[in-house]
């Protein structure tokens, strides 16, 4: 008699999966406003774009979408349509054929982020299938604010998903243990869902996990580790309530602090205004103060109150929650130092090369460069130096400029 197979383990994640919105935990506000667009889809824009964390819910919420609307959906995953040529053989059908087994349909492309910079034509596609689209579209991603789908998002309504409650997680965690008649100790659960930083798949995954572990408390969950882009780490700065989470929020955002402080001092007066935007620059120039400490005095210790200055500080100059979008702008001094270090290195070579054809150290040349320049804009000088366009444009441009 064959040995019988064991029974393959069902990933609780799906299992759990929520059905119907009712069933969707802590996004009752994106639900709202998903409803709305579905009800007012052949009026307005003809896709949605629910944007948010990992595990808070977006793929759900178009299954559960498909469901309440007794609708076929019809998924794609933008990482394996990234050309023109794929989108229109498999997602252009989509928008244009009646489903076989259902009145309505709902097209969801999960992952849009998947789509990368070089994939111009896959985006350029989908943009055109969307405004095409005889069905609903449901787009997903976790940011939609590269400025790549700039074009998209004006052909979209965004709904954004908040980070769950660990609360809310928790109760999730203990319903769910129950219906699989599993016991967790409530400090486990509770570590789980804190750690979790609002993603519930993640939690799901971990209590799946640790209950099938003999000794759950010796598992150590580590906190997630998300790394933020700069534009969700300023909306959270600028439009969110000051709490803890916010001392550590500028730890993951992979940039330099010298450059979060100037894209923080260039969008602060898009949020801020009156005595707001006076108690937001006081304390910015507080960061100011500390940073010229750590770099001359070598007080490394002070980056923690730089750090929190920039986040919680900045955040609790406001009176009130920020509502609606701002577009968030590149600082312009950012372009000004860049263009500034350009002139620098091209002086610097010049300089070098003048140093080397007249015997003397670079640093003296340096030093005598405005004697100079005169001298440096003679056609011979400059064949006999060498010197590149880029260095005799900089001559002229000095010499215009003076």
């Amino acid at each position: 008699m064959p040995e019988e197979k064991p029974e393959k383990a069902v990933n609780w994640t799906e299992k759990y999966r929520p059905e119907y919105f009712v069933e969707v935990e802590g996004q009752q506000q994106a639900i709202f406003l998903l409803k709305d667009f579905l009800k007012k889809f052949a009026i307005g824009n003809k896709a949605v774009i629910i944007y948010g964390p990992p595990g808070t819910g977006k793929t759900s919420l178009a299954f559960a979408a498909a469901n309440e609307n007794h609708a076929e959906l019809f998924e794609l995953n933008a990482s394996d349509l990234r050309n023109r040529e794929k989108l229109i053989e498999i997602l252009k059908p989509a928008t244009e054929q009646r489903s076989l087994t259902k009145e309505k349909k709902i097209i969801l492309v999960d992952e849009v982020d998947g789509i990368s910079e070089t994939d111009k034509g896959g985006l350029l596609e989908l943009i055109a299938l969307v405004e095409s689209s005889s069905y609903p579209m449901i787009i997903t991603a976790n940011d939609i604010w590269d400025r790549k789908f700039t074009a998209l998002r004006k052909k979209a309504d965004l709904i954004q998903l908040k980070e769950i409650d660990y609360k809310t997680i928790k109760n999730v965690l203990i319903s769910i243990l129950r219906k699989e008649k599993k016991f967790l100790e409530g400090d486990i659960v509770t570590n789980i869902a804190i750690k979790a930083r609002g993603d519930l798949r993640a939690a799901i995954n971990d209590i799946q996990t640790a209950s099938g572990m003999k000794d759950p408390s010796a598992i150590i969950f580590d906190e997630r580790n998300k790394e933020l882009d700069i534009f969700s780490a300023l909306r959270m700065i600028f439009k969110g309530k000051p709490n803890e989470n916010m001392l550590q929020l500028l730890d993951s955002v992979n940039m330099p602090i010298d450059e979060i402080i100037l894209w923080i001092e260039e969008n602060i007066p898009a949020e801020y205004q009156g005595e707001e935007l006076a108690r937001a620059i006081n304390i910015l120039s507080k960061v100011d103060i500390f940073k010229k400490r750590i770099y001359r005095q070598q007080y490394w210790r002070f980056l923690v109150y730089e750090n929190a200055l920039l986040s919680y500080g900045i955040s609790s100059a406001k009176k009130n929650i920020k509502t609606g979008f701002t577009s968030y702008k590149k600082p312009t001094r950012i372009l000004k130092i860049w263009l500034n270090n350009q002139k620098y290195d091209k002086k610097k070579s010049i300089a070098r090369k003048y140093g080397e054809y007249v015997h003397i150290g670079e640093k003296r040349a340096y030093k005598e460069f405005p004697e100079v320049q005169a001298f440096l804009m003679k056609p011979e000088i400059q064949k006999e130096l060498r010197l590149s366009e880029e260095e005799i444009a900089y001559l002229h441009n000095v010499i215009r400029s003076e």
